[in-house]
């Protein structure tokens, strides 16, 4: 009888055992408490560490830097001391231990400076689950010489840039413009440069006479001889009864109108765009003319021949009306290549390229091959505008307004944006603005 009460009892008691929950929470609260510690104390952890990757990043980014001015006169064993000297000066933070820095440069497609550093972090709570250390890493680049640049400087010879030192102050700008391109260069055909100076016409140079992108309806119509002296155009000669005979194209003096037909822009717009000339299509052709202000520099195709260049730029001088339009298109088309422009060179896909007109003018349009009204010229220069930027050409513009000329909408709106348009008042402003735009086009050259 005593067994069976105290069996029942028992029974009774392990009943009571299994539905009671007083001290569940507790319970569970002191078994969940190891993961919890765990996780929190992982996330002070991690964030300690992610505190020296910061420093430690800030610490290579300027190593690389400073690496890059010297990096191309240094050994690979001064590069790396170096850097490391560098890094270590910088980064000071001593629960960072077995620090390792390593310095490359390379000239692979662009100079490249690589800084890598690693190191490793103690831990103060993952070390309750067996995580001692954490290793943190970082790495640098600083690429330059890696963008390559075609720059095309559209430059105006009119006759009024004689005035108010304008012409003297154009040519000191170009050649300083110059040297700092060559000097962006870290080899030869990193910078290509193009110069075509422009009055109402271009002068492509004489001695392409022969050249198949050359229409001479019109020249012919206008210099040659009659066979009675009364005349001296093929119409009035003919419609005379009489006889004409073209000069030989060997005295032509090099100047051409801006492309179309006589009687105007042909449909394809060949003064608005870079497609190159046909043969098979007369208006895409390069009308000559025998203007008489034919400017005395001749265009130069896209070249590194910087002495060559100098010297072109030395003989500008100022003569004749104003037309932005053909100096603007014959720009563009000295960086696609078609006509009185070679083919560029071609791009190597391993490079960046950025393609430049910088066009400069002292005034306002005065005429083209068609009209002598500004508001008829500036519309067709305007589509020249759209259509280059629309290829990817940055555009500079600058109006040296030194006679109180209105503010050019035109050159304005033609610039790739309003940082790159310069309304200028005096000829000294030349020089400055064109070393701003050398500066410009220099970093450029440094892409990340």
């Amino acid at each position: 009888m005593a067994m069976k009460t105290l069996f029942d009892r028992l029974c009774r008691t392990v009943r009571e055992l299994r539905t009671a929950n007083g001290a569940n929470v507790t319970v569970t609260f002191a078994l969940a408490t190891i993961p919890m510690v765990g996780f929190v104390g992982a996330a002070v952890d991690y964030s300690h560490a992610n505190s020296v990757k910061t420093a430690m990043q800030a610490a290579s980014d300027s190593t690389a830097l400073m690496l890059s001015k010297t990096a191309a006169t240094l050994t690979t064993g001064q590069l790396q001391t170096q850097g490391t000297n560098y890094f270590k000066a910088l980064f000071t933070r001593p629960e960072a231990t077995g620090l390792q820095v390593n310095s490359t440069y390379t000239t692979t497609n662009g100079s490249q400076v690589v800084v890598t550093a690693s190191a490793d972090v103690k831990t103060n709570f993952m070390g309750l689950m067996g995580v001692s250390t954490m290793k943190v890493g970082v790495d640098s680049q600083v690429k330059w010489g890696n963008t390559k640049m075609r720059v095309a400087l559209v430059l105006d010879n009119t006759g009024s840039m004689a005035q108010d030192g304008k012409m003297p102050a154009l040519i000191t700008a170009t050649k300083s413009l110059l040297t700092q391109l060559k000097t962006a260069a870290v080899t030869n055909g990193d910078v290509y440069v193009s110069i075509v100076p422009f009055v109402k016409d271009v002068n492509v140079d004489a001695s392409n006479y022969k050249a198949n992108w050359i229409d001479w309806t019109d020249w012919d119509a206008n210099n040659g001889k009659c066979s009675k002296n009364t005349y001296d155009n093929q119409d009035d000669c003919e419609n005379h009864g009489k006889n004409w005979t073209p000069a030989n194209h060997n005295t032509w003096n090099g100047c051409v109108v801006d492309r179309g037909n006589a009687n105007g822009p042909s449909s394809g717009n060949y003064d608005t765009n870079a497609t190159p000339p046909s043969t098979a299509i007369t208006s895409s052709l390069y009308s000559a003319e025998q203007y008489s202000a034919c400017p005395d520099a001749a265009v130069m195709p896209l070249s590194y021949d910087w002495t060559g260049m100098t010297n072109l730029v030395n003989s500008m001088t100022p003569n004749g009306n104003t037309n932005q339009g053909i100096g603007l298109q014959l720009g563009w088309q000295s960086l696609v290549g078609g006509g009185p422009f070679p083919a560029p060179p071609v791009m190597n896909p391993n490079y960046k390229y950025t393609q430049v007109i910088i066009l400069l003018t002292d005034g306002l349009n005065t005429q083209n091959r068609w009209y002598t009204n500004q508001n008829q010229i500036d519309a067709r220069q305007a589509l020249t505008c759209t259509n280059a930027k629309a290829a990817g050409i940055v555009l500079y513009t600058v109006q040296v307004n030194t006679g109180g000329d209105p503010t050019s909408t035109l050159l304005k709106n033609c610039a790739t944006d309003s940082s790159k348009f310069f309304l200028l008042t005096t000829a000294n402003q030349i020089v400055t603005t064109f070393n701003q735009i050398g500066t410009a086009l220099s970093n450029l050259r440094i892409a990340q």
